[in-house]
């Protein structure tokens, strides 16, 4: 994926601090320096290992003589956030997911030391900052610097918020799972249910509805939207969007194929990759589960997931990050032969990428749908919180690379009972609906392949966007940074 595009350009990326926000930029990290530009990652310190652990073999270690490669800098993390153990920088430590808005709004104290760093660095070409981070195009649009937002969500997901948002058809209904059709895309039918819980009150507002508008605004204020997307997986929604709205999205995805899957050996699981090789040996297909590590899945629903997986009969590797005290009543022992029980970090794109690895149960997060698409793995889809009710939307009735779970009651956010979860399992792994998107995430796989590959969409997106950067960068003088950053908060 090498090329000369961008040659001579110097890239500020700042990822949010959760790992669903920070992996892509780090894949896109890679991706612009085998483009031959250099790059400055800002992080703090809790979260530097990680970065620097997954970007080893692009570090530089001597930045007087290098010219191309990534660079790390610290910025301190805000002390004595309400409601935030000390100590914690990133979302998957948090004890609770509701915690993840006090952590994501204090980051804006932060504002005068990431513009303080900004001025002791060579001149900087372009940023990328998450969309969590929304403080940030303020010093940029001072300075002439071009500001991209990135996050993490796909163009179908943008754009039909953008459009049911401006539509008020999302607080005309009588109930959360009322259905409505969406204005321009008569064929989709979406409920309140489908969307961010600080958007259910008709008359939304509260800290949560302010943070995501004001992230809104300074989104739209930016040079553009970077997304870990391609063209050919939604050419409907990408085309609407950069007709209609501004900034403009640039899909450059999936980011993940940016290096082949390498086990880190910090967490290498040979243990892991044995049992799915037995079950190759065996013949035996295996269903992955995981539904991510900010998921909170209440004891009741945890026990039907229990149950269900129990009665499928299905081989199956379970990733558990919490709940772990409810697996202590045999379930383990009755199902040795067949399921394996994870409690720690696993490589996700090398367990998908096993030949055993025919199916994942997956609560949708967009960089599960692109790893799952990469592999040629077809999705149970089971949404859970966020942009996840409209990537399973996606996946099950555009694209058509999954199935989607039944709730027990039809409700978008309901209980999934162990038999529904047992049908979808069964119906995966063995149906014929498992066969048909089988065959179809395959050929969306390969288009995937395709896209990033010389010559194909998202290579050329991201072509043409370091051509409009750098053109940006000749017509404007470097930024003369005054000696004090100031701050916009």
């Amino acid at each position: 994926m090498g090329s000369s595009s961008g040659s001579g350009q110097h890239a500020v990326l700042f990822p949010f601090m959760a790992k669903g926000h920070t992996i892509p930029l780090l894949h896109l990290a890679r991706l612009l320096v085998h483009r031959s530009l250099t790059v400055t990652i800002f992080t703090t310190p809790a979260n530097r290992p990680f970065i620097l652990n997954y970007l080893a073999d692009l570090i530089m270690k001597n930045t007087t003589t290098s010219t191309v490669g990534v660079s790390v800098m610290d910025l301190p993390f805000p002390e004595s956030i309400d409601g935030v153990p000390p100590g914690i920088e990133s979302t998957d430590k948090l004890p609770h997911i509701s915690l993840w808005l006090p952590l994501a709004r204090a980051t804006h104290l932060m504002q005068p030391h990431f513009e303080q760093a900004l001025t002791s660095l060579p001149p900087v070409t372009f940023m990328v900052t998450d969309g969590f981070l929304g403080w940030t195009v303020h010093f940029a649009n001072k300075y002439g610097i071009p500001r991209l937002v990135y996050y993490g969500m796909s163009n179908f997901a943008s754009t039909l918020s953008r459009v049911a948002g401006e539509s008020g058809l999302l607080w005309k209904t009588q109930s959360a799972d009322e259905l409505f059709a969406v204005p321009n895309f008569p064929w989709i039918k979406l409920a309140r249910n489908d969307f961010d819980e600080s958007f259910s009150d008709p008359e939304p507002k509260g800290p949560r509805f302010e943070f995501i508008i004001d992230c809104t605004v300074t989104a739209s204020m930016s040079f553009g939207q970077l997304v870990n997307s391609f063209y050919e997986l939604e050419p409907v929604y990408i085309d609407y969007w950069n007709r209609h709205y501004e900034p403009k999205l640039w899909s450059v995805g999936p980011l993940c194929l940016a290096e082949p899957p390498t086990p880190s050996p910090e967490h290498e699981s040979s243990w892991i990759d044995e049992w799915l090789d037995r079950k190759l040996d065996q013949g035996q297909a295996v269903l992955y589960v995981a539904f991510g590590s900010q998921a909170e899945i209440s004891a009741e629903q945890f026990q039907e997931i229990k149950s269900g997986l129990e009665r499928s009969q299905v081989n199956f590797l379970w990733v558990v990050r919490k709940n772990e005290s409810q697996l202590s009543d045999g379930f383990e022992e009755r199902v040795k032969d067949r399921g394996l029980i994870v409690r720690e970090w696993v490589d996700q794109r090398k367990i998908l990428g096993h030949r055993s690895v025919v199916g994942f149960l997956s609560h949708c997060g967009w960089n599960s749908v692109l790893e799952s698409i990469c592999a040629k793995v077809p999705i149970l889809a089971w949404p859970m919180m966020a942009d996840q009710p409209l990537n399973a939307k996606l996946v099950a009735e555009e694209i058509k690379v999954g199935i989607r779970v039944e709730t027990w009651n039809g409700s978008a956010k309901g209980l999934v009972k162990s038999e529904g979860l047992e049908k979808g399992v069964r119906e995966l792994m063995e149906g014929t609906r498992g066969q048909e998107v089988r065959k179809k995430v395959k050929e969306v796989g390969e288009a995937a392949m395709r896209a990033v590959k010389e010559g194909g969409s998202s290579w050329n997106t991201l072509n043409q966007l370091l051509d409009q950067l750098q053109l940006h960068a000749n017509r404007h003088a470097q930024p003369k940074f005054t000696t004090t950053a100031t701050t916009t908060i």
